[in-house]
């Protein structure tokens, strides 16, 4: 098999199989380079504008990497010649699919992006390719959506590996995020994390205790990844702007689900420039994005999951509906107010440990409950925030009675 030699300032030379290369001329994957990774990230940190093309090109090499040590180690009596071409075809497709504005999106009534990727790579030009290099574009589909029906042990295997704590996706975004913010948080000693693990037929991977700490790294990085980066108020402000903007189109039937499964970030943009603006005022909050002029935040709310009303507020529907409320009490525009929350993350993980004989929540590691909890409670805030801030302290007053008055009505519901 002919290998092609791709430089990649991660992971330096990636030999990608020639048949595999073919696809990355193809309209799809082409796409991906038209996508930034970290979305509108580059507001806060300029360097942020690799893209979920590079991205893809990365977590192929350490799926690569990470069967071939597993193969060492007694994976090979259950991989494969067929199977090892599908699990590097479904490692470099697994974005295929994405959105742009990277995960921001996924509250919208669309599809997930990994339906859409199972259903791109079954398309005649990348199944081809797969095909002629050796895989086989069902089980590579059925790798990357796990809707899709299988009982087959070596695809069940494969999916474990693309989706967990030390899955080839996280060690490359967290590098690679990292290293193109400019900060040091994301880094992890890849190496030594890939040497620690040891393949198992229904779970994937497994580690000694000894290894331990790699996992804790990863979720300490990633942690402090969503903190920094992820989750910057700048960040979380921009991409909720483009979200009530894209939430309003598709509301109002101005755009379809499928006109947005093929867009760049230069695409959704001009896809809701087109709608005629007489009826879709939300075009505002895209042109903010655009222009670089966000909403400001005038109030950060710890995230309570008591909190029956905080709790309302994870739904987008009743989000808006709150967005419209709040307005009407600060007498703007409903376009003019946004309430950002969030999604609901998670640092908990069943990775097995070996020698202790217990999954990684419940061994030796300092992440117990208590701190994965804290983690989570210290990244959550609601933001509220407004297009034109007034200058005085009555908005404060206004935002601080509306939540008081709706938690005392959704208690009293409860």
């Amino acid at each position: 098999m002919e290998y092609r030699a791709i430089r990649d300032p991660l992971w330096k030379h990636i030999y990608l199989p020639e048949e595999l290369a073919a696809t990355l001329t193809t309209p799809d994957f082409v796409r991906l380079s038209r996508i930034r990774q970290l979305g509108p990230a580059e507001l806060v940190y300029p360097g942020a504008v690799h893209t979920r093309a590079g991205h893809s090109l990365g977590v192929y090499e350490i799926a690569r990497r990470i069967l071939e040590r597993l193969e060492q180690r007694g994976a090979d009596q259950w991989i494969t010649a067929t199977g090892r071409i599908s699990w590097y075809a479904a490692a470099l497709f697994h974005d295929i699919g994405h959105f742009p504005y990277t995960h921001s999106l996924k509250e919208l009534p669309l599809e997930e992006h990994e339906v859409l990727s199972g259903r791109i790579v079954l398309g005649d030009d990348i199944a081809r390719c797969i095909a002629k290099a050796g895989g086989d574009p069902h089980q590579v589909a059925a790798i990357i959506d796990t809707t899709i029906p299988t009982t087959d042990p070596q695809t069940l295997f494969y999916r474990r590996l693309l989706s967990g704590v030390l899955d080839p996706d996280k060690l490359d975004y967290l590098n690679r995020d990292a290293y193109y913010c400019g900060v040091p948080y994301g880094i992890q000693d890849t190496e030594f994390t890939l040497d620690q693990l040891q393949p198992h037929k229904e779970r994937g991977i497994m580690l000694d205790s000894a290894a331990i700490l790699s996992v804790e790294n990863l979720l300490f990085s990633k942690y402090l990844m969503y903190r920094s980066v992820y989750w910057h108020r700048q960040v979380r402000i921009a991409t909720a702007m483009m979200k009530k903007a894209l939430y309003a189109a598709l509301s109002k039937n101005l755009v379809a689900p499928e006109e947005l499964y093929q867009q760049d970030d230069q695409g959704i943009h001009h896809l809701l420039q087109a709608i005629p603006q007489g009826g879709f005022p939300e075009i505002i909050l895209a042109q903010g994005v655009a222009e670089r002029q966000l909403y400001k935040v005038v109030t950060e709310i710890k995230f309570d999951s008591e909190n029956p009303f905080h709790r309302q507020l994870e739904s987008l529907q009743r989000r808006h509906q709150a967005e419209e409320e709040l307005a009407e009490s600060l007498a703007v525009p409903a376009t003019h107010v946004l309430i950002d929350i969030p999604e609901r993350i998670s640092f908990e993980s069943d990775l097995w440990i070996c020698d202790e004989e217990l999954p990684f929540s419940q061994s030796s590691t300092v992440f117990s409950s208590q701190t994965v909890a804290a983690f989570t409670g210290s990244l959550r805030k609601i933001r509220v925030a407004v297009r034109e801030p007034r200058s005085h302290e009555n908005i404060y007053k206004i935002i601080a009675r509306f939540f008081e008055l709706n938690y005392n009505e959704s208690n009293s519901i409860c």
